[in-house]
């Protein structure tokens, strides 16, 4: 497979971007290996600078729900572009998205867009602080919630990859009041509130783990969060930028029937462009300025485009079958690879739900940030690279989940499934 292209955009990037790369996982830094650069893709399939084509299971880190370059979605986008890029005013189309997103998320009367996850976790974090005049968040070791100073507490995805332990230029004041506990310990969790509730503002929460891997909630563990904030006072804040409209039509709420009080959003809402959420009970939002005193703001917010982009792909989304489609594929591709790799001898364990799936280079079962971090880094690399090798594009990092879309059919899932085999069949 050539790779000279993107050697040399690597080393010319190298010259201007830190480190080559706008987002440091992309850098293959953990794995190891020649970074490809995309030149162009369609439905479920990337295309690099050398002209290698690769079955893609990132999928944008989850954005893309219905395939590159879908045709709705591009006239959808072409029109609004036609009509100008950007107003810094209000438009219909920021409120056709709001009342889409309000009538299909249980816990989501009025909505806030915004231009990113990082934003609106962070927007979501102010407004439970300013609700309830208390200043500590509770979150969950391995959970990542973007790259506000106060969140980067043991956090997974990148930061996870980097074997960072936070990072610098995050000042100690900056997480003193970020409390980092083991997800799915629902009884440190009850510890902790016994002697501290008073002063806990709120719990955020990625529902289905998918920054350090994807780890499944356990069977009370959501319902006993919304118990403690409930008898405390205090908000439960569902991060939903990777789970929202790609576990479920309603998000993970709706698929595990616990309702927060704030939910995030991103990635599909944007159909591939840049937006956020946040979003939950009509009297936690109108706290939010102008109508009251916690304040946020952002030019590009409800950026046309990506307000197009994504009723665009609501719309699609919402078509009978759509969920059930993504369930059975990441269910046969994780089912798939778990027999390839117990035929091979290589301890693995794979989960799967919507249109989500992860794997682990462990016996399992994997519950939590501790867990992931026992699998096998050195099979992983190795396994990467023999997938990479035979045009399968996974996530370069063991603490993501990977990703489907309507676009995968049958043509996808067995040429991974067979380059899988050989994969395994190499490392094992």
């Amino acid at each position: 497979m050539r790779t000279s292209n993107s050697k040399r955009l690597m080393k010319r990037a190298r010259e201007v971007i830190p480190g080559g790369v706008n987002s440091p996982v992309r850098a293959f830094g953990y794995v190891g290996g020649q970074a490809r650069f995309i030149r162009s893709a369609s439905g479920a399939r990337l295309e690099d600078e050398d002209g290698n084509r690769y079955v893609d299971w990132v999928a944008s880190w989850g954005a893309i729900l219905v395939g590159h370059a879908h045709p709705i979605v591009l006239e959808a986008v072409r029109a609004a572009a036609a009509r100008g890029t950007s107003f810094g005013a209000p438009t219909e189309a920021e409120i056709a998205l709001a009342e889409r997103v309000v009538g299909l998320v249980p816990g989501v009367e009025m909505l806030r867009l915004v231009s990113s996850g990082t934003e609106a976790t962070m927007s979501a974090i102010r407004l439970a602080r300013g609700a309830t005049g208390r200043d500590r968040i509770v979150k969950f070791d391995g959970c990542y919630h973007g790259h506000p100073d106060h969140m980067l507490a043991a956090a997974g995805s990148g930061v996870a990859t980097l074997g960072i332990p936070g990072t610098d230029g995050v000042p100690r004041a900056a997480v003193a009041d970020t409390i980092v506990l083991p997800f799915n310990d629902l009884a440190r969790v009850e510890s902790l509130f016994a002697e501290r509730g008073a002063e806990i503002a709120g719990v955020i929460v990625e529902p289905v783990a998918a920054n350090m891997g994807m780890v499944l909630p356990a069977d009370d563990f959501l319902r006993g969060l919304r118990a403690l904030c409930d008898r405390h006072g205090s908000v439960l804040i569902f991060d939903e930028v990777i789970t929202g409209f790609r576990v479920a039509l309603g998000g993970a709420q709706a698929r595990f029937g616990v309702t927060p009080d704030l939910s995030t959003f991103g990635k599909v809402i944007g159909g591939g462009l840049p937006v956020g959420a946040y979003g939950g009970r009509r009297s936690l939002l109108q706290r939010m300025a102008p109508e009251g005193p916690v304040y946020q703001a952002g030019t590009l917010s409800g950026n046309p485009l990506a307000t197009a982009a994504g009723l665009a792909v609501l719309e699609l989304a919402s078509r009978p079958g759509i969920y059930e489609q993504l369930e059975a594929t990441a269910t046969r591709v994780a089912r798939g690879l778990e027999g390839l790799a117990r035929e091979a001898g290589v301890p693995f364990t794979a989960s799967a739900l919507g249109g989500l799936f992860g794997f682990f280079f462990h016996p399992g079962p994997v519950e939590n940030y501790a867990d992931a971090q026992k699998a096998d880094a050195t099979r992983f690399r190795a396994f990467f690279h023999a997938m990479l090798d035979q045009g399968i594009y996974l996530a370069p990092s063991p603490f993501e989940a990977g990703f489907v879309t309507t676009a995968h059919g049958d043509s996808e899932i067995d040429q991974t499934l067979e380059a899988a085999r050989r994969a395994f069949r190499k490392i094992g």
